[in-house]
């Protein structure tokens, strides 16, 4: 179970009386971190952007004090506690280094970092710094997600063997359609796997409480080349993994951002000894179980959703929880974990080190067609 102990609210650090964050990012993510703090009840205090345009335009749009041109500036303000950075993946880890020098808890998007050594030398800076630091795997903030894991932990489905599913989109499908992460540059050297793979992988190992540790992937590309200029592509369309983990599973899955239709969707499944289980994030509101006499249907409406699950319900059934609903509990943990609480399953630096390994052995297992094992990156 992951805890925040050691990332913030000890002895050493009063906790401040209101949640006042920085905005680093003028994009749909900024859009996204700047809604769940409020949302939350905190306040952002200011905006920075790729340009004093952008972060002007940024500010006024959503009723913002300040925009900054320079985000260090922003970063030094002595009225921001949490930094939330949610800009190009490749400003990731020297923003995040700047707001932890400054004392400052961070919120970074995901990939921590485009490479496991520099994301490892994060996790070190956070504990050191003695500040929560948090990288947004908003997924496990379903109701439903939580209830799996629950389930899970209570011995409900038995011994896992199995686990299988994917991550799909479709919104790189055509050659025209270009974006920054295309580009190794500034998304970092892996595209489909480090921008929703790692999402896949983080709700196995969250809900089933084991670890991968071993992955064969290939890797391919729809279009080889992009944009109207006709640059050519390096990173991947789409990933097909197959692994084992640490409790003895097998498993695969499937991770594209090309598949014709399909917009958002993450499923997982898994199968032990007594049950499965089954999460769709496109159809959160609802969890399958099934055993070899019974199949149901659980809502998040169910007198016997655990605890964990129940605090994440926060609309009637009929009203539909989603995305945005997901960022918003995570920002509300991260402000409760710099209050000095450990809420559960918050995820912190230490799970962005663990995609960042992931990542590259995905990358590797690809380029040499091979198994390739997976170091241990616990503390």
């Amino acid at each position: 179970m992951k805890q925040v102990t050691g990332l913030g609210g000890s002895p050493g650090h009063s906790a401040p009386s209101a949640y006042r964050a920085a905005v680093i990012g003028t994009g749909f993510m900024g859009r996204v971190h700047t809604h769940a703090v409020r949302a939350s009840g905190g306040e952002v205090v200011g905006v920075a952007g790729s340009s004093p345009a952008r972060a002007e335009e940024f500010r006024a749009a959503h009723g913002l004090a300040s925009a900054h041109a320079d985000p260090l500036e922003l970063i030094h303000r002595p009225d921001v506690d949490v930094v939330h950075v949610c800009t190009p993946n490749h400003l990731h880890a020297p923003l995040s280094l700047a707001a932890l020098a400054a004392g400052k808890h961070v919120v970074c998007e995901k990939p921590l970092a485009t490479d496991a050594e520099t994301a490892r030398g994060l996790t070190r800076a956070a504990h050191e710094a003695d500040r929560v630091a948090v990288v947004p795997f908003v997924y496990r903030f379903h109701p439903m997600a939580r209830e799996a894991r629950a389930r899970v932990a209570s011995g409900a489905v038995g011994r896992i063997g199995l686990a299988h599913g994917g991550y799909l989109q479709d919104w790189l499908l055509h050659p025209e359609e270009d974006n920054w992460r295309v580009d190794p540059k500034i998304g970092g050297p892996t595209r489909a796997f480090g921008d929703i793979g790692s999402h896949w992988c983080d709700m196995l190992e969250f809900v089933t409480g084991d670890r991968i540790n071993a992955v064969s992937a290939q890797t391919s590309r729809f279009n080889e080349h992009r944009g109207e200029a006709g640059r050519a592509v390096t990173t991947e369309d789409l990933v097909a993994l197959q692994f084992s983990t640490e409790g003895g599973a097998v498993g695969t899955a499937v991770i594209s951002q090309v598949s014709p239709g399909r917009k958002n969707q993450l499923v997982l499944e898994v199968s032990g000894t007594e049950g499965s289980l089954r999460f769709d994030q496109e159809r959160p509101e609802t969890l399958w179980a099934g055993g070899r006499d019974h199949t149901t249907i659980i809502s998040r409406d169910d007198p016997g959703l655990g605890p964990d699950a129940a605090r994440m319900v926060t609309l009637p059934v009929g009203h539909p929880q989603g995305y945005q609903d997901c960022f918003n509990a995570l920002v509300a943990d991260t402000g409760a974990a710099v209050a000095g609480g450990e809420p559960e399953g918050l995820p912190v630096f230490a799970d962005g080190l663990r995609a960042a390994v992931l990542a590259e052995a995905v990358l590797e297992s690809a380029r040499e067609r091979r198994w390739v094992d997976l170091p241990r990156t616990d503390p």
